[in-house]
């Protein structure tokens, strides 16, 4: 069998790079089948090597029932036949290294497949190796162990009539979670870790892995008190080697849990995913329950990250994922201003501290959709709406917040094109296509210098181009302002202006004198003017004497 390409990467590469997560299902179809595909990642990658990137952060292509979308794993060390092979596989990595881009791997660590061997072995008795792979308790007077809830809804407790015992479920009862208490589960992780890095693959992006130490008697689900001790075995077991790099994703992390978990001497991760910045509109604690965006809020909380990981450790950029509803629908206009809000929202991100990942369509300014409830795939979204129903709420009230909240919005196919299905495949979608494609396709931007597409591509071969966008300090100007976020960033030579409208009308913001005779490296209008334009967003440089 055929081995990955390794190429030899810096340490600490993974600082100037710029990631691109592809979401396998929803990007490119090369068969035909209606389901994106291994050998579509491949077509597509002079596609990403255009716009720049490094690295690809590759959602879970492992073997799955497909329960939750690939993030209920029944094999870690094979592919899903629905996505192609393990030769499929190879290729990727091999013609990507051949265009400098890393692949990286997301692996879900905190829970596996209820079809995986080891859970089909641990329900057979409570004498069976495999047994305390998974977490068990005794039920209480015929109801489960205790009143803990699923991520997903419903119970956190399973129960299974031949043990007489009750398993624990973070998300579904299909996806039962690891008991990493248990050293020889924990081994058998890190050997499927290493059988991908011999492959070469370069990275890793670790699904909730913030909650893997649980304790669910103490209804503790994440930051359990042996947390940074797993994270430091896992660490010396397989990502020692200088070049790989580890990104967590953990939504309970605040700024001092994650400079233990990107802390500079490697012993944990290189770098978090924390969603604190995307929890702001929430209400009652629940993603369907929200209020509008307060930009104050927002420009705090960048604040705190940005000058709370510098020099201790290494943040994350991101506005989109796989979970979370299209940044310029939710915070942009996606209508009127749709271009230059997403290039607004792009810059005010890009000129941060971190490392930038763009989410398949990000860059070409994708939206949220708009369906019926029987058009949705999402299990969250489903489970949602029926719960909410039985809570006594009304349909048109649940399907505001399906229509703005869901992760299907995230989810629907990637549009290449204004052909049919956009491109995506020429047989019949799994999830129908964005209506707008006609008008929001690759196709139609890559070749267009006005194009979200080749904003993108510019504010990348700055971040390569300039130190300041990774060694610089950051100084939030304007924090109560409601409408305009601007921040400097400063560094010992240089010195960086960045500037963003959140509104669609005008607003006053006059630079200080400094940057009189500073560069502009970028402007979603092309131009300055004395007012600040609806969503208008520029960068201006100063090379200090």
């Amino acid at each position: 069998m055929r081995q990955g390409t390794h190429r030899e990467l810096p340490p600490q590469w993974w600082r100037k790079a710029v990631f691109y997560q592809i979401y396998p299902r929803s990007f490119c179809d090369s068969t035909g089948s209606g389901v994106g595909d291994l050998r579509g990642i491949v077509s597509k990658l002079d596609y990403l090597q255009t716009l720049g990137i490094d690295g690809i952060w590759l959602s879970p292509v492992c073997a799955s029932p497909q329960v939750d979308n690939g993030y209920d794993i029944s094999d870690y060390c094979a592919i899903d036949p629905l996505f192609g092979s393990m030769e499929d596989m190879e290729e990727l990595i091999r013609e990507a290294a051949e265009r400098k881009i890393a692949i990286i791997l997301d692996l879900v660590l905190n829970h596996s497949s209820d079809r995986h061997p080891w859970f089909l072995e641990a329900r057979k008795g409570r004498d069976n190796p495999y047994h305390d792979y998974y977490i068990w308790r005794e039920g209480k007077d015929g109801c489960p162990p205790n009143d803990m809830r699923s991520v997903f809804g419903g119970s956190a407790w399973s129960y299974v009539p031949e043990l007489g015992l009750y398993y624990f479920h973070q998300f579904s009862p299909a996806q039962p979670d690891l008991n990493w208490d248990n050293p020889k589960l924990r081994r058998e992780l890190y050997d499927s870790i290493l059988f991908w890095v011999k492959k070469g693959v370069r990275g890793f992006r670790l699904d909730v892995i913030d909650q893997i130490a649980k304790e669910p008697d103490s209804y503790i689900t994440i930051n359990g008190p042996k947390l940074h001790e797993y994270l430091r075995e896992l660490s010396a077991a397989c990502f020692q080697e200088s070049s790989i790099v580890t990104v967590g994703e953990a939504w309970g992390a605040n700024v001092e849990r994650a400079r233990q978990y990107s802390a500079a001497d490697g012993s944990e991760l290189s770098m978090v995913f924390q969603f604190e910045h995307m929890g702001l509109e929430q209400t009652d604690g629940s993603k369907w329950n929200r209020k509008p965006l307060y930009l104050p809020e927002l420009k705090h909380c960048y604040e705190d990250w940005q000058q709370g990981l510098h020099g201790y450790g290494w943040n994350s950029l991101f506005l989109n994922n796989h979970d979370l509803p299209r940044i310029v629908s939710r915070w942009g206009d996606d209508g009127q201003y749709r271009v230059l809000s997403a290039k607004m929202l792009a810059t005010m991100l890009y000129g941060m501290e971190g490392t930038p990942f763009i989410y398949q369509g990000e860059e070409l300014g994708m939206t949220n959709i708009s369906r019926e409830i029987g058009e949705y795939r999402d299990l969250e979204t489903l489970n949602y709406y029926e719960e909410a129903r039985q809570a006594g709420l009304s349909h048109e009230r649940i399907m505001d917040s399906v229509h703005s909240r869901s992760r299907d919005n995230a989810r629907t196919p990637m549009q290449w094109s204004a052909a049919a299905q956009g491109g995506f495949t020429k047989g019949e979608a799994w999830m129908e296509v964005n209506e707008n494609y006609t008008f929001i396709n690759a196709e139609s931007q890559t070749d267009r210098e006005d194009s979200v597409f080749s904003y993108y591509r510019k504010l990348i071969r700055l971040r390569k181009e300039r130190e300041i966008f990774t060694e610089g300090s950051f100084r939030l100007l304007l924090p109560e302002d409601e409408r305009i976020f601007a921040y400097e960033r400063e560094s010992e030579r240089e010195k960086l202006l960045v500037v963003c409208n959140f509104s669609g009308n005008e607003q006053t913001f006059t630079p200080s004198h400094e940057y009189e005779t500073g560069r502009c490296l970028i402007s979603n209008y092309g131009d300055l003017d004395k007012c600040l334009r609806p969503y208008e967003a520029y960068m201006i440089y100063v090379q200090k004497a």
